[in-house]
C-alpha cells in the first residue's frame, strides 16, 4: 500500500505529501492540456469509491476525518478527484502509483513472471534496483534505515508491496531474515556504509565498529545464499578490499547436505564508462556461489571483463547532454523560499515543455518514452555573496580564482575549501554527484546560469528517468540522489549477471 488509511497514520507528513503529490499531478497535465479544473466540486458515490481505492479512506464515514487531517487541502484533492474521474483519458496510468488496488494488480502480475529475483539493502531512494528492474529483474524485498529514502522507494517502485520496502536496522531484520525475504533469490545487492578507513593501524580495519553494518551486509548474503552477490561502495574501501574477500571466502554454509560459499573479485567502475553523464569510481564486489559458478564455468573476474567488454562499445556523455531541454531557471533571492514553487524559479511537478527524448541521453535514460511530466527541477537559493561569485567564475573555475579573492568567503582556508566553489564544465561528464549537495551545491554550479544545478539535473547526471519523482523536503531530495548509485552504472552490471542467473 501506498496510502495508509486515513484511520491508521502513522506518518501524517508522508501522508498528506502523497495527497499533494496526487493534487500537482493532477493539476499539471489539466495545464498540460490547457484544461480548467473546476473549482468546489460536491462529494459524490464516484469520489468515495475512488478514494477507497486510492486507500486513503476504508469507509464513507471516515471522509469527515479525511477533512480534518488534510485541511486546505481538502477541497483541492476532491476537485482533483473529481477532475480526473471525467478526464481519465489525458491521465492514462499516471496515477496508478497511488492507487493501492491498482498497485496490487501490478504486484499480483510481477508475482507471477519469471524474471531472476534480487533482494536490494542499503536500497536508498532506489538507483540499484531501478537499474536492475530495467535490466530485467524483479525485486523482492528492499531496505532502507532513512525515512524519506524508503517512502521515494515505495512510490518509484509499484510492483513491490510496501510491506517489503522496510524502514529499518538491518541488525533486527538479518535475524529475523526469512520473515522478509522468503522466495529464492539469484542476487543480493547493496551498499553497506562503511565509516572506519581512517584506523590504518589497525590489523583489520574492516572489524573497525563503523563498519558493523558491513558484517550484517555479508550475514545476510549467508542466511539467504544467492547466486550472485553485488555489493557497491566508495573507492577508499580499495584500503580493507582484501580483507572482504576473505570475509566472503569465510562463508560455508550448510544446506540439505551440501555445503555453499563463494568466491569474490573486486573492481574499481567509473560510471562514464555506462553512458552515465558523470565520472563517479565506486568499488563493486561481485560474488558467485560456489555451485553456479561450477555450472556456468564462469569466475567474477569473468563477469567484470564482460562487464567492461560491453562498455567499450557504449557511448560516452556530457554534463551538456543531461542539462539539455530542461526549463531554464533563475535562483530563489529570498531566505527560507527553497520549498516554495514558481514558474521563475521552477516546481517540484511541472510540465515538462520539452519530451524527453531531444539527445541520445535523454532517450537512453528515459527509455525512449515521452515524459510529459518533469520532478524536482527546483533551483535552490542563493545569497548576494555566492550569486556574484557565481555569476563571476567561468567554467572550470574554483575557489582559488583570482576574480573572486575579494568576495571568497573562504580565502583564508583554501587548503581545505579550494573545491567550495566550482562551476561544472559543460563538455566534460559532470563531476561526482554527492551526498554533500544536501548541505550546500557551491561545488555544482550550473555551467550557463547563475545558480547550482537542481535535484533533477542531479538526477539527470545519476541516469534517473526524468519521470522519478524523489520525495521528501527539498534538501533532501540531493541526499537521496547523491547517495545512490547511477542507474545506468546498475544496469550494465545487472545485465551481464542476467545471462547467467
Amino acid at each position: 500500500m501506498i496510502f495508509e488509511g486515513v484511520n491508521n497514520i502513522t506518518n501524517k507528513d508522508a501522508f498528506v505529501e502523497l495527497i499533494q503529490v496526487y493534487i500537482r499531478l493532477v493539476e499539471t497535465m489539466a495545464e498540460r492540456n490547457k484544461l480548467v479544473i473546476p473549482a468546489s466540486q460536491p462529494m459524490s458515490d464516484s469520489v468515495i469509491e475512488e478514494l477507497m481505492s486510492m486507500g486513503v479512506i476504508s469507509e464513507a464515514v471516515e471522509v469527515t476525518l479525511l477533512k480534518k487531517v488534510i485541511k486546505t487541502n481538502y477541497q483541492k484533492f476532491i476537485d482533483a478527484v473529481c477532475f480526473y474521474l471525467n478526464n481519465k483519458s489525458i491521465y492514462g496510468n499516471l496515477l496508478d502509483k497511488l492507487n493501492n488496488e491498482r498497485r496490487k494488480e501490478l504486484q499480483s502480475k510481477e508475482r507471477h513472471n519469471k524474471k531472476p529475483v534480487f533482494a536490494d539493502f542499503f536500497a536508498g531512494a532506489g538507483g540499484l534496483s531501478c537499474g536492475f528492474t530495467q535490466a530485467g529483474f524483479k525485486v523482492c524485498f528492499a531496505n532502507d534505515f532513512e525515512d524519506v529514502c524508503v517512502r521515494t522507494y515505495r512510490y518509484n517502485h509499484p510492483e513491490l508491496p510496501a510491506n517489503k520496502v522496510v524502514q529499518d536496522d538491518i541488525r533486527k531484520i538479518v535475524d529475523n531474515i526469512e520473515s522478509y525475504v522468503d522466495e529464492p533469490v539469484d542476487v543480493v545487492v547493496g551498499g553497506p556504509p562503511c565509516q572506519g578507513f581512517s584506523s590504518a593501524n589497525q590489523q583489520r580495519i574492516i572489524d573497525d565498529p563503523r563498519n558493523e553494518l558491513y558484517k550484517y551486509y555479508v550475514k545476510a548474503v549467508s542466511k539467504i545464499l544467492p547466486k550472485f552477490v553485488v555489493m557497491e561502495n566508495v573507492k577508499g574501501m580499495l584500503k580493507v578490499a582484501d580483507q572482504v574477500v576473505e570475509d566472503y571466502g569465510n562463508i560455508q554454509e550448510e544446506r540439505n547436505g551440501r555445503i555453499y560459499s563463494y568466491t569474490v573479485s573486486y573492481r574499481l567502475l567509473n560510471s562514464v564508462d555506462f553512458s552515465v553523464a558523470q565520472s563517479r569510481e565506486r568499488l563493486i564486489y561481485i560474488a558467485i556461489r560456489n555451485d553456479v559458478a561450477e555450472e556456468k564455468q564462469i569466475t567474477p573476474e569473468d563477469i567484470f571483463n564482460e562487464i567492461e567488454q560491453a562498455n567499450a562499445r557504449k557511448p560516452r556523455y556530457l554534463l551538456r547532454d543531461a542539462l539539455a531541454a530542461i526549463k531554464p531557471l533563475d535562483a530563489p533571492r529570498v531566505k527560507n523560499t527553497n520549498e516554495i514553487d514558481s514558474e521563475t524559479t521552477g516546481k517540484k511537478i511541472d510540465v515538462n515543455f520539452y519530451k524527453g527524448d531531444e539527445n541520445e541521453y535523454l532517450k537512453l535514460i528515459n527509455g525512449g518514452r515521452l515524459i510529459p511530466l518533469v520532478y524536482n527541477h527546483k533551483a535552490r537559493y542563493v545569497n548576494d555573496i555566492n550569486y556574484d561569485i557565481y555569476r563571476l567564475l567561468n567554467q572550470g573555475d574554483d575557489a582559488s580564482d583570482s576574480k573572486i579573492a575579494d568576495i571568497m568567503p573562504y580565502k583564508h582556508r583554501l587548503y581545505c575549501f579550494k573545491d567550495k566553489y566550482y562551476k561544472l564544465i559543460a563538455d566534460r561528464p559532470s563531476r561526482t554527484i554527492t551526498a554533500h549537495l544536501r548541505m550546500d551545491c557551491h561545488s555544482h554550479i550550473h555551467p550557463f546560469q547563475i545558480r547550482a544545478i537542481t535535484p533533477r539535473e542531479a538526477a539527470r547526471c545519476q541516469s534517473f528517468p526524468d519521470d522519478y519523482l524523489f520525495l521528501g523536503a527539498y534538501l533532501k531530495t540531493y541526499m537521496e540522489i547523491g547517495n545512490a548509485v547511477p542507474v545506468l552504472m546498475a544496469k550494465g552490471i545487472a545485465s551481464t549477471i542476467k545471462k547467467y542467473v
